[in-house]
Protein backbone atom coordinates (compact mmCIF):
# COMPACT_ATOMS: atom_id res chain seq x y z
CA UNK A 1 0.00 0.00 0.00
CA UNK A 2 1.85 3.37 -0.97
CA UNK A 3 0.44 7.02 -1.01
CA UNK A 4 1.45 9.83 -2.94
CA UNK A 5 -0.95 12.68 -1.21
CA UNK A 6 -1.03 11.87 2.41
CA UNK A 7 0.87 13.33 5.33
CA UNK A 8 0.97 13.28 8.94
CA UNK A 9 0.89 16.75 10.38
CA UNK A 10 1.29 16.49 14.39
CA UNK A 11 1.20 13.49 16.87
CA UNK A 12 0.32 14.98 20.38
CA UNK A 13 0.55 12.67 23.90
CA UNK A 14 -0.55 12.75 27.23
CA UNK A 15 0.85 11.19 29.99
CA UNK A 16 -0.92 9.54 32.90
CA UNK A 17 -0.04 11.68 36.16
CA UNK A 18 0.06 8.45 38.67
CA UNK A 19 3.31 6.63 38.78
CA UNK A 20 2.91 2.95 39.53
CA UNK A 21 6.54 1.21 40.36
CA UNK A 22 7.24 -2.13 39.55
CA UNK A 23 8.35 -2.92 43.13
CA UNK A 24 5.26 -1.36 44.96
CA UNK A 25 3.22 -4.06 42.82
CA UNK A 26 5.53 -6.91 44.00
CA UNK A 27 5.73 -5.92 47.59
CA UNK A 28 1.72 -5.97 47.21
CA UNK A 29 2.33 -9.46 45.39
CA UNK A 30 5.07 -10.57 48.07
CA UNK A 31 2.33 -13.45 49.92
CA UNK A 32 1.92 -15.27 46.42
CA UNK A 33 5.53 -14.83 45.19
CA UNK A 34 6.68 -16.38 48.54
CA UNK A 35 4.46 -18.78 47.96
CA UNK A 36 5.01 -20.14 44.93
CA UNK A 37 9.03 -19.41 45.32
CA UNK A 38 8.76 -17.33 42.78
CA UNK A 39 11.73 -14.43 42.35
CA UNK A 40 11.05 -10.83 43.30
CA UNK A 41 12.29 -8.52 40.38
CA UNK A 42 10.55 -10.24 37.14
CA UNK A 43 9.14 -6.63 36.14
CA UNK A 44 11.66 -4.41 36.23
CA UNK A 45 14.74 -7.31 35.90
CA UNK A 46 13.14 -9.21 33.36
CA UNK A 47 10.24 -7.01 31.51
CA UNK A 48 12.89 -4.15 32.16
CA UNK A 49 9.59 -1.95 33.28
CA UNK A 50 10.55 -0.01 36.22
CA UNK A 51 7.38 1.78 36.50
CA UNK A 52 3.83 2.30 34.46
CA UNK A 53 0.96 5.22 34.50
CA UNK A 54 -2.28 5.18 36.42
CA UNK A 55 -4.93 7.92 35.83
CA UNK A 56 -7.21 9.03 38.44
CA UNK A 57 -9.98 7.13 39.28
CA UNK A 58 -13.34 7.77 37.08
CA UNK A 59 -11.22 8.86 34.08
CA UNK A 60 -12.67 7.35 31.43
CA UNK A 61 -10.68 6.79 27.49
CA UNK A 62 -12.68 9.51 26.30
CA UNK A 63 -11.81 11.94 28.11
CA UNK A 64 -8.03 11.24 27.50
CA UNK A 65 -8.36 10.80 23.83
CA UNK A 66 -10.24 14.28 23.92
CA UNK A 67 -7.71 15.71 25.75
CA UNK A 68 -4.72 14.27 23.38
CA UNK A 69 -6.81 15.11 20.31
CA UNK A 70 -7.28 18.84 21.33
CA UNK A 71 -3.20 18.86 22.01
CA UNK A 72 -2.53 17.37 18.17
CA UNK A 73 -5.38 20.05 16.29
CA UNK A 74 -3.26 22.72 18.61
CA UNK A 75 -0.20 21.38 16.99
CA UNK A 76 -1.38 20.89 13.86
CA UNK A 77 -3.32 24.50 13.74
CA UNK A 78 -6.13 23.05 12.11
CA UNK A 79 -9.91 23.46 12.32
CA UNK A 80 -11.41 21.07 13.65
CA UNK A 81 -14.66 21.43 11.32
CA UNK A 82 -12.42 20.68 8.49
CA UNK A 83 -11.55 16.62 9.88
CA UNK A 84 -13.25 14.64 7.89
CA UNK A 85 -13.19 11.57 10.30
CA UNK A 86 -12.09 10.40 13.57
CA UNK A 87 -11.25 7.12 14.17
CA UNK A 88 -10.78 5.84 17.74
CA UNK A 89 -8.45 2.88 18.22
CA UNK A 90 -8.24 2.19 21.93
CA UNK A 91 -8.82 -1.22 23.51
CA UNK A 92 -10.18 0.38 26.39
CA UNK A 93 -13.91 1.92 25.82
CA UNK A 94 -16.64 4.06 28.09
CA UNK A 95 -18.32 1.69 26.67
CA UNK A 96 -19.51 -1.47 24.50
CA UNK A 97 -21.99 1.33 23.06
CA UNK A 98 -22.09 4.02 21.96
CA UNK A 99 -18.54 4.61 19.87
CA UNK A 100 -15.76 5.81 21.97
CA UNK A 101 -15.18 7.86 18.61
CA UNK A 102 -18.49 9.41 19.04
CA UNK A 103 -17.90 10.63 22.53
CA UNK A 104 -14.48 12.44 21.39
CA UNK A 105 -16.48 13.42 18.02
CA UNK A 106 -19.13 15.47 20.62
CA UNK A 107 -16.10 16.44 22.86
CA UNK A 108 -14.35 18.36 20.37
CA UNK A 109 -17.96 19.63 18.34
CA UNK A 110 -16.87 18.37 15.35
CA UNK A 111 -18.67 18.33 11.84
CA UNK A 112 -22.14 17.09 11.72
CA UNK A 113 -20.64 15.83 8.32
CA UNK A 114 -17.39 14.26 9.73
CA UNK A 115 -17.54 10.29 10.04
CA UNK A 116 -16.61 8.88 13.60
CA UNK A 117 -16.27 5.32 14.33
CA UNK A 118 -14.03 3.18 16.57
CA UNK A 119 -11.45 0.70 14.96
CA UNK A 120 -10.51 -2.33 17.13
CA UNK A 121 -7.51 -5.08 16.48
CA UNK A 122 -5.42 -4.87 19.60
CA UNK A 123 -1.99 -3.61 19.85
CA UNK A 124 -2.38 -2.79 16.07
CA UNK A 125 -5.30 -0.94 16.04
CA UNK A 126 -3.27 2.95 15.50
CA UNK A 127 -1.26 2.02 12.56
CA UNK A 128 -4.78 0.22 10.77
CA UNK A 129 -6.73 3.79 11.71
CA UNK A 130 -3.62 5.32 10.05
CA UNK A 131 -3.95 3.13 6.71
CA UNK A 132 -7.66 3.38 6.58
CA UNK A 133 -7.78 7.53 7.06
CA UNK A 134 -4.74 7.40 4.70
CA UNK A 135 -6.69 5.59 2.26
CA UNK A 136 -9.40 7.86 2.56
CA UNK A 137 -7.14 10.67 1.75
CA UNK A 138 -5.18 9.19 -0.83
CA UNK A 139 -8.60 8.74 -2.96
CA UNK A 140 -10.19 12.74 -2.25
CA UNK A 141 -12.89 10.75 0.07
CA UNK A 142 -11.27 13.65 3.04
CA UNK A 143 -9.03 16.61 3.54
CA UNK A 144 -8.00 15.68 6.96
CA UNK A 145 -8.03 12.59 9.52
CA UNK A 146 -7.94 12.83 13.01
CA UNK A 147 -7.19 9.18 15.35
CA UNK A 148 -7.18 9.18 18.46
CA UNK A 149 -6.61 6.47 21.37
CA UNK A 150 -6.79 6.66 24.85
CA UNK A 151 -5.60 3.45 27.19
CA UNK A 152 -6.09 2.85 31.58
CA UNK A 153 -4.43 -0.07 32.71
CA UNK A 154 -5.69 0.80 36.53
CA UNK A 155 -8.89 -2.00 36.50
CA UNK A 156 -7.11 -4.44 34.71
CA UNK A 157 -3.77 -4.25 36.82
CA UNK A 158 -5.93 -4.05 39.78
CA UNK A 159 -8.08 -6.70 39.36
CA UNK A 160 -5.23 -9.42 38.42
CA UNK A 161 -3.52 -8.43 41.68
CA UNK A 162 -6.18 -9.08 43.59
CA UNK A 163 -6.65 -12.71 41.47
CA UNK A 164 -3.29 -13.41 42.23
CA UNK A 165 -3.45 -12.82 45.82
CA UNK A 166 -6.28 -15.14 45.77
CA UNK A 167 -5.13 -18.51 47.72
CA UNK A 168 -6.36 -20.53 44.99
CA UNK A 169 -3.39 -18.80 42.45
CA UNK A 170 -0.89 -21.91 41.48
CA UNK A 171 2.07 -20.93 39.44
CA UNK A 172 0.37 -21.63 36.18
CA UNK A 173 -2.35 -18.76 36.86
CA UNK A 174 0.15 -16.28 37.88
CA UNK A 175 2.60 -16.61 34.61
CA UNK A 176 -0.56 -16.80 32.28
CA UNK A 177 -1.92 -13.18 34.08
CA UNK A 178 1.99 -11.56 34.23
CA UNK A 179 1.49 -9.69 31.21
CA UNK A 180 -1.28 -8.09 32.62
CA UNK A 181 0.69 -6.21 34.98
CA UNK A 182 3.21 -4.83 32.73
CA UNK A 183 0.77 -2.15 30.85
CA UNK A 184 0.13 1.12 31.15
CA UNK A 185 -1.85 4.05 30.26
CA UNK A 186 -1.45 6.74 28.23
CA UNK A 187 -3.60 9.07 25.32
CA UNK A 188 -2.26 9.99 22.13
CA UNK A 189 -3.45 12.00 18.94
CA UNK A 190 -2.59 12.28 15.40
CA UNK A 191 -3.91 14.47 12.37
CA UNK A 192 -3.18 13.45 8.81
CA UNK A 193 -3.78 15.31 5.85
CA UNK A 194 -3.77 15.69 2.05
CA UNK A 195 -0.30 16.48 1.05
CA UNK A 196 -1.44 19.52 -1.06
CA UNK A 197 -2.85 21.12 2.21
CA UNK A 198 -0.30 20.38 4.67
CA UNK A 199 2.98 21.80 2.63
CA UNK A 200 4.84 21.29 6.07
CA UNK A 201 3.75 17.86 6.98
CA UNK A 202 5.58 14.69 6.83
CA UNK A 203 4.95 11.81 4.19
CA UNK A 204 3.19 8.98 4.99
CA UNK A 205 4.84 6.60 2.64
CA UNK A 206 2.65 3.55 3.15
CA UNK A 207 2.40 0.19 5.07
CA UNK A 208 2.55 -3.37 4.50
CA UNK A 209 0.76 -5.70 6.94
CA UNK A 210 0.50 -9.94 7.24
CA UNK A 211 -1.57 -12.03 9.77
CA UNK A 212 -0.91 -15.22 11.20
CA UNK A 213 -4.56 -15.81 12.96
CA UNK A 214 -3.47 -19.61 13.55
CA UNK A 215 -2.19 -18.28 16.78
CA UNK A 216 -5.15 -16.17 17.91
CA UNK A 217 -5.52 -17.45 21.21
CA UNK A 218 -2.28 -16.82 22.60
CA UNK A 219 -3.26 -13.88 24.08
CA UNK A 220 -6.42 -12.84 25.14
CA UNK A 221 -8.25 -10.32 26.82
CA UNK A 222 -10.81 -8.79 28.69
CA UNK A 223 -11.94 -5.36 30.93
CA UNK A 224 -10.45 -6.94 33.70
CA UNK A 225 -8.27 -10.01 32.94
CA UNK A 226 -5.43 -10.59 30.40
CA UNK A 227 -4.08 -14.41 29.86
CA UNK A 228 -1.17 -14.30 27.71
CA UNK A 229 1.12 -17.53 26.43
CA UNK A 230 4.22 -15.19 26.57
CA UNK A 231 6.82 -17.93 25.52
CA UNK A 232 4.38 -18.92 22.32
CA UNK A 233 3.33 -15.42 21.89
CA UNK A 234 6.91 -13.72 21.49
CA UNK A 235 8.29 -16.49 19.21
CA UNK A 236 5.57 -16.48 16.62
CA UNK A 237 5.20 -12.52 16.81
CA UNK A 238 8.84 -12.59 15.64
CA UNK A 239 8.26 -15.09 13.34
CA UNK A 240 5.54 -12.88 11.61
CA UNK A 241 7.57 -9.89 12.18
CA UNK A 242 10.29 -11.69 9.95
CA UNK A 243 8.12 -12.20 7.26
CA UNK A 244 6.64 -9.10 7.51
CA UNK A 245 9.84 -7.30 7.26
CA UNK A 246 10.62 -9.16 3.94
CA UNK A 247 7.35 -7.95 2.65
CA UNK A 248 8.40 -4.63 3.80
CA UNK A 249 11.77 -4.42 1.63
CA UNK A 250 9.93 -6.06 -1.39
CA UNK A 251 7.31 -3.13 -1.41
CA UNK A 252 8.12 -0.34 0.37
CA UNK A 253 11.79 -0.53 -0.85
CA UNK A 254 13.67 -0.82 2.93
CA UNK A 255 17.23 -1.26 3.93
CA UNK A 256 18.02 -1.40 7.28
CA UNK A 257 21.21 0.82 7.09
CA UNK A 258 18.58 3.02 5.11
CA UNK A 259 16.07 3.83 7.74
CA UNK A 260 17.02 6.52 10.70
CA UNK A 261 14.67 5.45 13.28
CA UNK A 262 12.55 2.23 14.41
CA UNK A 263 9.37 3.22 16.40
CA UNK A 264 8.37 -0.23 17.60
CA UNK A 265 4.86 -1.72 19.51
CA UNK A 266 7.17 -1.73 22.86
CA UNK A 267 5.85 -4.64 25.13
CA UNK A 268 8.88 -5.23 27.23
CA UNK A 269 12.50 -5.63 27.61
CA UNK A 270 12.52 -9.19 26.41
CA UNK A 271 10.40 -8.34 23.58
CA UNK A 272 12.08 -5.19 21.63
CA UNK A 273 15.52 -6.59 22.23
CA UNK A 274 14.42 -9.66 20.59
CA UNK A 275 13.02 -8.32 17.32
CA UNK A 276 15.87 -6.01 17.21
CA UNK A 277 18.22 -8.84 17.09
CA UNK A 278 15.83 -10.83 14.93
CA UNK A 279 15.48 -7.88 12.35
CA UNK A 280 19.05 -6.78 12.68
CA UNK A 281 18.23 -3.29 13.47
CA UNK A 282 20.75 -0.99 15.45
CA UNK A 283 20.21 -0.20 18.95
CA UNK A 284 20.65 3.42 18.53
CA UNK A 285 18.08 3.77 16.18
CA UNK A 286 15.72 2.25 18.63
CA UNK A 287 13.99 4.88 21.22
CA UNK A 288 12.72 2.79 24.21
CA UNK A 289 9.78 4.03 26.74
CA UNK A 290 8.74 0.70 27.61
CA UNK A 291 10.87 1.04 31.46
CA UNK A 292 8.98 4.09 32.44
CA UNK A 293 5.35 3.56 31.12
CA UNK A 294 5.26 0.03 29.97
CA UNK A 295 3.05 -1.50 27.24
CA UNK A 296 0.36 1.16 26.82
CA UNK A 297 -1.07 -0.96 23.67
CA UNK A 298 -2.09 0.35 20.35
CA UNK A 299 -1.33 3.54 21.72
CA UNK A 300 2.72 2.90 22.30
CA UNK A 301 3.89 3.39 18.64
CA UNK A 302 2.20 6.47 18.15
CA UNK A 303 3.46 7.73 21.84
CA UNK A 304 7.08 6.65 21.33
CA UNK A 305 7.18 8.57 17.90
CA UNK A 306 5.93 11.74 19.79
CA UNK A 307 8.67 11.52 22.73
CA UNK A 308 11.16 10.94 19.81
CA UNK A 309 9.50 13.83 18.22
CA UNK A 310 9.75 16.11 21.76
CA UNK A 311 13.25 15.18 22.75
CA UNK A 312 14.98 16.30 19.09
CA UNK A 313 15.95 12.79 18.03
CA UNK A 314 13.85 13.12 14.83
CA UNK A 315 14.95 15.35 11.36
CA UNK A 316 13.48 16.79 8.59
CA UNK A 317 14.19 13.96 6.00
CA UNK A 318 14.59 11.14 8.15
CA UNK A 319 13.03 8.03 7.44
CA UNK A 320 10.52 6.32 10.26
CA UNK A 321 10.04 3.29 10.23
CA UNK A 322 6.82 2.11 12.62
CA UNK A 323 6.04 -1.20 13.62
CA UNK A 324 3.59 -3.12 15.29
CA UNK A 325 2.43 -6.54 16.03
CA UNK A 326 -0.89 -7.47 17.58
CA UNK A 327 -2.23 -10.31 19.41
CA UNK A 328 -4.52 -12.07 16.64
CA UNK A 329 -1.63 -12.65 15.70
CA UNK A 330 -1.04 -9.69 13.20
CA UNK A 331 1.59 -7.64 12.37
CA UNK A 332 2.25 -4.32 10.20
CA UNK A 333 4.63 -1.86 9.13
CA UNK A 334 5.16 1.89 7.81
CA UNK A 335 7.09 4.52 6.85
CA UNK A 336 7.35 8.00 7.25
CA UNK A 337 9.82 11.03 6.32
CA UNK A 338 9.90 12.85 8.66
Amino acid sequence: MHFDHVSIVSVGAIDAPIEVTSSDIEARLKPVLERLNIRSGLLENLAGIRARRYWEEGVEPSDVATQAARKALDLADVDPQKIGVIINTSVCRDYIEPSTACLVHGNLGLAPECMNFDLGNACLAFMNGMQMAGNMIERGQIHYALIVDGEGSRNVCEKTIERLLDSDCDEETFRSSFAALTLGSGAVAMVLARKELAPEGHRFVGAVELAATEHNLLCRGQPDWMETDTKRLLMSGLELASQTWVKAQKELGWKQEELDHFVLHQVSKVHTESLAQTLGLEADKIFTIFNEFGNIGPAAVPITLAKSIEKGRIKRGDRIALMGIGSGLNCAMAEIVW
